[in-house]
């Protein structure tokens, strides 16, 4: 079944939505959100809502307090990645992250994988908490799509495909899946990459990127026959979104309770 998935996307040690291709660009970020509440009240939100298996995003430099705040006051309910390595992997799980997430530290400066990278950081965590951010670019139309690094700026040699998936499992616990092309447009989901996304379906798998209304959910679900999770950012009210309501969200999750 299809759950929706919380976030808290920091940027500049502020909680916000922005546009996620804008991060290349060379006029500014493009924010949608910037909230006036600092990241702890949001995680703390999620817990009182029962909302578990979030996602905290450090994008760039300048917000570790930030995504301390929001640990502390989750505890063991969300994950975090942004400049995850090796090195500081395990004092995120100290500091309270349930999971952490890699991206750019399993490879080179050129955006060529190494996969005993991935292998390493993996045996420092333990696979099972472990996340591998897959999140990516379109090639061209019809072509796939390959993860993108370092705030999604730059293409890797990695495409994000099925196979892909089955290779990199062992090392982790699950997949995060960001659509870089339309994250923060609230103009739809990449219904294609959630239907391939969907067509795996050995470990959980979550989506986000374009999400504009709830019925969106119900769409993910089906599209991905209930395997693909999906995180709403700044449609959502909580963000100052018009199109999905967070109480819904919330609605969504709890069915079956």
């Amino acid at each position: 079944m299809t759950r929706f998935r919380p976030c808290i996307d920091l940027h500049e040690g502020k909680v916000k939505q922005i546009v996620g291709g804008s991060l290349e660009g060379s006029e500014g970020v493009v924010e949608n959100f910037v909230a006036d509440r600092g990241a702890g009240y949001f995680a703390e939100r999620y817990r009182e809502d029962g909302l578990d298996g979030g996602h905290v995003i450090l994008l760039g430099p300048g917000n570790e307090v930030a995504a301390r705040e929001a640990l502390v006051a989750y505890p063991g309910g969300m994950q975090v990645g942004g400049g995850i390595d090796a090195g500081n992997a395990v004092t995120y799980l100290e500091a309270g992250a349930s999971h952490v997430i890699v991206t750019s530290a399993v490879f080179d400066d050129g955006g060529v994988f190494v996969e005993e990278k991935l292998a390493e950081l993996s045996r420092v965590t333990g696979p099972e908490r472990l996340v591998m951010d897959l999140s990516c670019r379109r090639r061209s139309e019809g072509e796939g799509w390959v993860v993108a690094m370092d705030r999604w700026r730059t293409r890797t040699d990695l495409a994000v495909t099925v196979e892909t998936m089955e290779r990199l499992a062992e090392y982790c616990a699950e997949f995060l899946v960001h659509a870089a092309d339309v994250e923060g447009k609230c103009e739809g989901i990449d219904e294609e990459l959630v239907s391939m996304l969907g067509s795996w379906g050995k470990a959980p798998v979550t989506y986000a990127g374009g999400a504009r209304v709830f019925e969106d959910l119900a769409r993910v679900e089906g599209l991905s026959v209930g395997r693909v999770d999906l995180t709403i950012g700044s449609a959502l009210d909580l963000f100052g979104g018009t199109g999905v309501r967070y109480a819904d969200c919330v609605a969504w999750n709890g069915r079956g309770d």
